[in-house]
């Protein structure tokens, strides 16, 4: 039964490996995939879809504004899709999950979206808020911050390395503009100094076992 599913993390947390490895096990097995991916991200190029590992595979390119439902069924119309791909998810508006809502529901395909939850002022992405409340499935992708806590937020930096609290919502950037955080560090990145130091992970949080 065809799903929607959202993979959700904060920055540098392998989301695009995760997608490509995903769409190559679709590809292996003699199944056709559709990727797509953000139209305003093209740091890896136009049309393209790259892992900080080194991997990465050409995709169609989706605008702000455009129509999924029937981008995806005019894609389908040159060609059978087993699955389709969207990275860059939070870039998506509220109307197009609900487009991508309806791939699911009447066309039958499942369809997996990779990206954000949380921007660096630690408030939802539109498209994240959408599929956060329509995904039939949501799964965390999992990052550390430098204290080796769990990663669940990212601060915003200048070219100095300063933290930003102020600015537009999105901001096409790498490592050299993003860095990501845990809850606690990211209070005190932006300015919250009413909280305790934080203290050192638990065993439980890093999946370790004493000896």
């Amino acid at each position: 039964m065809a799903k929607l599913y959202f993979n959700y993390s904060t920055m540098n947390a392998g989301k695009s490996t995760m997608l490509l490895q995903a769409a190559h096990n679709y590809n292996e097995r003699g199944m056709q995939t559709y990727l797509v991916t953000a139209q305003l991200d093209d740091r890896a190029g136009p049309g393209q879809i790259a892992s900080r590992i080194g991997i990465s595979a050409a995709a169609d390119k989706f605008a702000p504004d455009e129509d999924l439902f029937a981008k995806i069924s005019a894609r389908l119309d040159q060609a059978p899709v087993a699955c389709v791909f969207f990275d860059e998810a939070q870039f998506l508006s509220h109307d197009q999950v609900w487009q991508l809502a309806r791939v699911v529901d009447d066309l039958g395909i499942p369809v997996m979206c990779y990206g954000l939850r949380l921007d660096f002022q630690g408030n939802l992405f539109p498209g994240s808020a959408a599929l956060l409340a329509l995904a039939d499935e949501m799964r965390e992708a999992r990052t550390i911050c430098h204290c080796g806590k769990k990663a669940t937020m990212v601060v915003r930096q200048d070219a100095d390395g300063n933290v930003l609290t102020e600015g537009a919502q999105v901001e096409i950037g790498g490592n050299e503009r993003y860095v990501s955080l845990c809850r606690r560090h990211w209070r005190e990145a932006v300015g919250d100094r009413t909280i305790p130091s934080c203290s050192a992970p638990s065993d439980q949080e890093t999946g370790t076992r004493r000896q």
